[in-house]
C-alpha cells in the first residue's frame, strides 16, 4: 500500500457510482499528503501497513484523490458507492466526516461539499411536500410565505401562545412556529399548546378563508418526538419542527420514515459549532443537502441581511443552482433524482425594512420569518404582522417601501423604528 494507491490525479470520477467530497485543508504536511491521509482514514486505510488489506479490496474500495489545488487548499476525493449503506446519513458522516477531523496531521480541515449519485439519492424518501406541496396547501403561489416566530422564546402559557398566534394569523401571517427551545415545558405543555393553537387556527381560517400553518417543535429523544408528531397529526396539525443538529440525523430520518404526512420544518440550531469556521468543520451547504436527503420540506438556510451569520454568496449558493468547475450541482430548489425541492427559510434579525433587499437577493420561493421584527413593532405584534405583510406587498408590486409606507401606517411606523438596510 503506497500513497499512489489513493492519489490518482489523472482519475476521472464516475458520478453515477461514486460519492465525491470536496475538502479544504491545512497541515504541517503537504496538501497532497493531507489528502492521502484523509482518503485513507475515510475509506479503507489506517495509520500503518496491515496484512488484512488485500489488493482486491484496495482496488475495489480505496478512495481516490483526483484533484489537488495547493493555491486554494482544495482537494477532492471520489469514494466507491459500495462503501456506503443506502439511506443512512449517520453512516455516511461517520465515513467522510468522522475520524478525519481528529488526525494530528490536520491543522484545519473542512468538508465543503458532497456530490451524490442519483442511485444513492433515490434510496432516500426525501421531502414529502417540498415547495409545490406547501404552496398547494397554503394556496399562495406568487410571493414568499410570511412567517412569524412566537416571542418571547419562552415564557408564554399555552393559552397566551394560542391567542397571540390567532391574532397574528388574522393580520396577514401565513406560517407561525415555535422557537427552537420551546418544546414541552412546565408553563407551556406541548399537548395543551397543540390543542389550543389548532382550535383557534381553525376559527381564523374559517373567518379569513385562508389556510394557515402552525409549526410545532417536536424535538426530543426519537421515541418521544414520534409520539408528539403523531399527536399533532391526530389533532389536525399539518407541520412539525425538528432541530436537526441537536436531534441528530437519525432522529430526522426516523421522523420522515414514520410517514405521518406532516410538513417537516428543519431548524439548524447549533450548526455554527461546525459550519461557521470557514477553514474547519462542515459547510452549511453540506448540511442543507443532508437535510434534503433526510426529508425536510422547509429548511433554515440563512438571511444574508439579518442578525445571523451567512454571507450573500453562501446563502445563494445553497438556495440556487450552482455551477462549479465542469460539474453542475443540484441544490435545494432543483430536481435531485426523485427528491422534491426544499423551501428555504430566511430567519433571524429580520424586520419589514429588510424585505425588499432580502427578496431581491433570495427571490420568492422562500419563507420570510419575522420574530422581533413583528413583536417589536412600536404598536405591538398585530401592527407588526400588518407591517410585514405590507412590506411584502410593496415589494411584489415593485413599489419602494418608503413610498408604500405613505398610505400604510404600520409599515411607516416599522420603517421609522428600524429604518432600512
Amino acid at each position: 500500500m503506497t500513497k499512489n494507491d489513493y492519489l490518482k490525479l489523472n482519475y476521472k470520477p464516475n458520478y453515477q457510482n461514486e460519492i465525491v467530497a470536496t475538502f479544504y485543508g491545512e497541515s504541517r504536511l503537504s496538501l497532497k499528503e493531507l489528502a492521502i491521509k484523509t482518503a485513507e482514514e475515510s475509506s479503507i486505510g489506517t495509520w500503518t501497513k496491515i496484512n488484512t488489506l488485500s489488493s482486491d479490496i484496495l482496488k475495489r474500495l480505496a478512495a481516490r484523490i483526483f484533484y489537488v489545488n495547493v493555491k486554494t487548499g482544495i482537494f477532492k476525493i471520489a469514494y466507491p458507492l459500495a462503501l456506503f449503506e443506502p439511506a443512512s446519513i449517520p453512516q455516511l458522516l461517520s465515513s467522510i466526516a468522522g475520524n478525519i477531523f481528529s488526525m494530528k496531521a490536520v491543522k484545519n480541515l473542512r468538508l465543503e461539499d458532497i456530490e451524490f449519485p442519483e442511485k444513492y439519492i433515490n434510496k432516500y424518501p426525501g421531502p414529502k411536500w417540498g415547495i409545490s406541496g406547501i404552496r398547494k396547501i397554503t394556496g399562495i403561489y406568487n410571493r414568499p410565505l410570511i412567517g412569524c416566530i412566537i416571542k418571547p422564546k419562552l415564557g408564554l402559557t399555552s393559552s397566551q401562545n394560542a391567542e397571540l398566534a390567532a391574532q397574528i394569523f388574522k393580520n396577514g401571517v401565513d406560517v407561525i412556529k415555535d422557537d427552537e427551545n420551546l418544546t414541552d415545558l412546565s408553563f407551556n405543555r406541548f399537548t395543551d399548546r397543540v390543542k389550543k393553537v389548532l382550535l383557534l387556527k381553525k376559527q381564523v381560517e374559517k373567518q379569513t378563508g385562508k389556510k394557515k400553518i402552525y409549526v410545532f417543535n417536536v424535538t426530543a429523544p426519537t421515541e418521544i418526538m414520534l409520539k408528539r408528531s403523531a399527536f399533532v397529526k391526530k389533532i389536525g396539525g399539518q407541520c412539525v419542527m425538528i432541530d436537526v443538529i441537536t436531534a441528530g440525523w437519525a432522529g430526522v430520518q426516523s421522523l420522515r420514515n414514520a410517514d405521518l404526512g406532516l410538513i417537516i420544518h428543519g431548524h439548524r440550531a447549533g450548526h455554527s459549532t461546525f459550519t461557521r469556521n470557514k477553514k474547519h468543520g462542515i459547510s452549511m451547504l453540506v448540511l442543507a443537502n443532508l437535510a434534503r436527503l433526510a426529508g425536510v420540506d422547509q429548511f433554515h438556510t440563512g438571511t444574508v441581511v439579518g442578525k445571523m451569520e451567512g454571507e450573500e454568496e453562501e446563502v445563494i449558493k445553497i438556495n440556487e443552482l450552482l455551477k462549479e468547475d465542469w460539474r453542475e450541482f443540484n441544490k435545494l430548489r432543483e430536481n435531485w433524482g426523485k427528491l422534491r425541492p426544499v423551501l428555504p427559510i430566511a430567519s433571524g434579525g429580520l424586520h419589514p425594512g429588510l424585505t425588499d433587499k432580502l427578496m431581491k437577493i433570495l427571490g420568492h420561493d422562500l419563507i420570510i420569518n419575522f420574530g422581533g421584527g413583528i413583536h417589536g413593532h412600536p404598536r405591538g405584534s398585530l401592527a407588526g404582522a400588518r407591517a410585514a405583510k405590507q412590506a411584502i406587498e410593496a415589494t411584489i408590486k415593485k413599489i419602494p417601501l418608503k413610498i408604500y409606507a405613505r398610505d400604510h401606517l404600520e409599515l411607516k411606523e416599522a420603517l421609522e423604528h428600524w429604518g432600512f438596510k
